[in-house]
C-alpha cells in the first residue's frame, strides 16, 4: 500500500484525535442552559464525533493489517459520514439563517421576537408539550437569579448587556411600558399593551416571562448561536474527512493492484 498507506494511517490517527474535541463540544453544548433544555441540539455533534472515532479506528486497523474488506467498509462508511455531515451542516446554516435581536432605543440589551426565526426552530418551542419541559428546565437553571444584585437601579438595568435568555425570559418586553421596581419585579401599565407577553408576565420568580414568546425567542437565539458554531466546526471536519477519504480511495486502489500483481 506504500506511501498512501502511511499517510492514511497518520490521517486516521489525526481524525481519531480530532473526534475527541468534537465529542467534547457536544458535551459542552449539553451543559449550556439553552442547549441542555433543547436536547436535539447536542446529539448531531455527539453522534458525528463518536461515528468519526469508530470509522477512524476501523481505517487504522484496515491500513495497518492490510485487510482489504475492512478498508472497503471504512471507505463506504466514510462516504456515508461525508453525506450526513454535509446535509446536517447545510441544514444548520439554513435554519439559523434568520432571526436576530432588535435594538431598543435607550437600552443596552436587545429584544427578541419569535416570528423572526425559521418555522422549523419555532416548532421546537411553540407547542405547549414541547415548551413545558424547556420552561421547567430554564426555571431550574436559575438564569434570572443574579439580575437584582447586578442591576439594582433602573438606569443600571437599562444600560445592561443582557443575554438573549435574560432579555427574553427575565423581564417584560419594553413595549409593555411597565414601571421598574427591580430587575425581576415590575408594575403593570394602566393601559396594557396588546402584546400577549405583557399579560403573560408575572412577578413570581418561578414564572416571570417564562411563558412569553420573547422567552422562546431568547432560547432560539442562544440555540442559533450555538448551532452556528457547530456548523463552522462541521465545515472544518468535513474538509478533513474528504481529504482522508480521497487518500483512502487511493490506498485501496494501490492495495488491490498489489494483490492482483502477486
Amino acid at each position: 500500500m506504500g506511501c498512501s498507506s502511511h499517510l492514511i494511517t497518520f490521517l486516521n490517527f489525526f481524525t481519531a484525535v480530532l473526534s475527541l474535541p468534537i465529542i467534547g463540544t457536544g458535551v459542552w453544548l449539553a451543559t449550556k442552559h439553552s442547549s441542555e433544555c433543547l436536547h436535539f441540539l447536542q446529539w448531531p455533534l455527539l453522534i458525528s464525533g463518536v461515528f468519526l472515532l469508530v470509522v477512524s479506528v476501523a481505517g487504522l486497523v484496515g491500513t495497518s493489517c492490510r485487510i482489504l474488506c475492512l478498508l472497503w467498509l471504512y471507505l463506504a462508511i466514510m462516504f456515508l459520514l461525508i453525506l450526513l455531515l454535509a446535509a446536517f451542516t447545510a441544514f444548520a446554516f439554513v435554519v439559523t439563517n434568520s432571526g436576530a435581536g432588535d435594538a431598543i432605543s435607550g437600552r443596552g440589551f436587545l429584544e427578541y421576537h419569535l416570528g423572526n426565526y425559521s418555522s422549523w426552530l419555532q416548532r421546537r418551542v411553540d407547542h405547549p408539550s414541547n415548551w413545558r419541559p424547556i420552561r421547567s428546565c430554564l426555571s431550574d437553571a436559575r438564569v434570572c437569579n443574579d439580575l437584582n444584585t447586578r442591576y439594582p437601579t433602573a438606569a443600571a438595568f437599562d444600560s445592561s448587556r443582557l443575554s438573549p435568555l435574560q432579555s427574553g425570559c427575565c423581564k417584560p418586553p419594553t413595549a409593555c411600558d411597565f414601571t421598574f421596581l427591580n430587575a425581576t419585579s415590575w408594575v403593570q401599565a394602566k393601559d396594557p399593551n396588546a402584546d400577549k407577553d405583557c399579560s403573560a408576565w408575572s412577578n413570581d420568580p418561578s414564572k416571570l416571562c417564562f411563558d412569553c414568546d420573547s422567552c422562546r425567542a431568547g432560547v432560539l437565539q442562544t440555540a442559533k448561536e450555538d448551532w452556528r458554531k457547530v456548523a463552522i466546526i462541521n465545515v472544518v471536519v468535513l474538509v478533513l474527512i474528504i481529504t482522508v477519504y480521497s487518500i483512502g480511495c487511493s490506498a485501496f486502489r494501490n492495495a488491490r493492484r498489489d494483490d492482483y500483481s502477486k
